[in-house]
């Protein structure tokens, strides 16, 4: 009877051992997915970025790369409405020069006169070969709705934005939100801008 006992737990000990070695197996092609699909949401036209720590990475979206979220600055009393990154990409040729965008994100920012807003642009090259042009800027933002929106004006806005001349064609970085918000960022954009570089 004691040696159909040590057969029998010998046998369990088998099979527990052949579950653990399975569940391993399955957690290491569940990373290796994961990581995949991670890589795969930060690179677009023959380069790659990576996103901030603390910016929420979104659900994808249409004609965009990535989308990140950034918390309002809870210290600020009145500071409810969260900052968005929307990092876009239209394909080779597509969505318009540098020069093109840069205009049509001047011109969704008016000052308190209404007439446009002042804005901050530099061409700065890269030591990895890649072109990025910003613009700063910020007061009455009309273009929350993108493209189809109404015109509606938010008051209280910033814009950083970038155009990165990638290898596979311009990339546009948008990061909008309560100024206060993206003043408070300004640190973890730019550590994202210097995070582009081309793909091996």
């Amino acid at each position: 009877m004691a040696a159909g006992i040590l057969v029998a737990f010998e046998n369990s000990s088998r099979v527990i051992l052949l579950c653990v070695r399975v569940m391993r197996l399955l957690l290491m092609i569940l990373s290796i997915g994961l990581c995949s699909a991670v890589a795969f949401a930060e690179s677009a036209a023959g380069v790659h970025w990576t996103a901030p720590a603390g910016w929420k990475t979104e659900a994808p979206q249409p004609m965009r790369a990535a989308t990140y979220t950034v918390a309002a600055v809870a210290a600020v009393p009145g500071e409810k409405a969260n900052a968005q990154c929307g990092v876009y990409f239209f394909g080779a040729g597509q969505g318009g020069s540098v020069e093109a965008n840069i205009e049509r994100w001047e011109g969704q920012f008016k000052g308190a006169d209404g007439k446009p807003a002042p804005a901050k642009v530099v061409k700065r090259p890269t030591s990895r070969g890649i072109t990025i042009t910003t613009i700063d800027t910020s007061g009455d933002y009309s273009g929350l709705g993108g493209p189809l929106s109404s015109g509606h004006s938010v008051p209280g806005y910033r814009l950083l934005g970038a155009v990165v001349e990638a290898p596979g064609g311009n990339i546009f970085v948008k990061f909008t939100g309560p100024a206060k918000t993206i003043a408070a960022n300004q640190a973890k954009f730019e550590q994202l801008l210097s995070s582009f570089q081309p793909d091996k």
